[in-house]
């Protein structure tokens, strides 16, 4: 990537880097990624199992899916980098934030899950979860960006940076929301899903 690069070519040139990957650098990729496939499928999922029956889901409640999508993206660009040109500069501490991060919001999407059930005693937990995966973005972002301005970083990874934070954003604040009106939609979807 040149300064003289338009940025589709750079786009292309970031994701040919997967060419890169060894057996760990997949093992990782395939992981991480598939992890949060697995979120967008079970909460896309459940959304669309409960409207094509029927269900009448408050409009925000797409948000959870979408900035899961928005997600995903991001990451599937982002890891390419992480696995690659930016591999050892993460041995720094970026890959423990990122760790961390991963660790707190994996957690606040279970316990939003559990709190179906229990919410006065999961709200708690399920807040703080979510505090500290936003905490932790904000860190991870301010370790790229000092990488980006000593010239060890690239805008196709701060752009992925960008979408990564849009959707968890867009995704966590929604669900919070839909966890905090009751969960309206889910009652009426479980019986569906053969849980009721």
């Amino acid at each position: 990537m040149t300064s003289s690069s338009t940025f589709l070519q750079d786009v292309i040139t970031y994701a040919s880097r997967m060419r890169a990957f060894e057996r760990e650098d997949w093992s990782y990729y395939i992981r991480w990624v598939g992890l949060m496939l697995g979120l967008l499928f079970s909460t896309a999922g459940f959304v669309i199992t409960g409207w094509t029956h029927g269900v009448d889901f408050p409009a925000y409640v797409w948000n959870v899916p979408i900035g899961t999508f928005i997600f995903i993206g991001a990451i599937a660009f982002d890891t390419i980098g992480h696995q690659t040109a930016y591999k050892e500069a993460l041995k720094n501490g970026e890959r423990l934030v990122h760790l961390i991060t991963i660790f707190a919001g994996v957690s606040s999407c279970i316990l939003l899950c559990l709190a179906y059930h229990s919410p006065s005693f999961f709200r708690i937990p399920a807040l703080v979860l979510i505090i500290l995966s936003i905490f932790y973005s904000v860190i991870d972002e301010w370790m790229h960006w000092k990488r980006f301005m000593e010239g060890n970083s690239d805008r196709i990874e701060m752009w992925s940076h960008f979408f990564i934070f849009l959707g968890h954003l867009i995704m966590i604040l929604s669900w919070w929301t839909w966890f905090e009106a009751g969960y309206p939609g889910v009652k009426e979807t479980l019986p569906y899903l053969g849980l009721a």
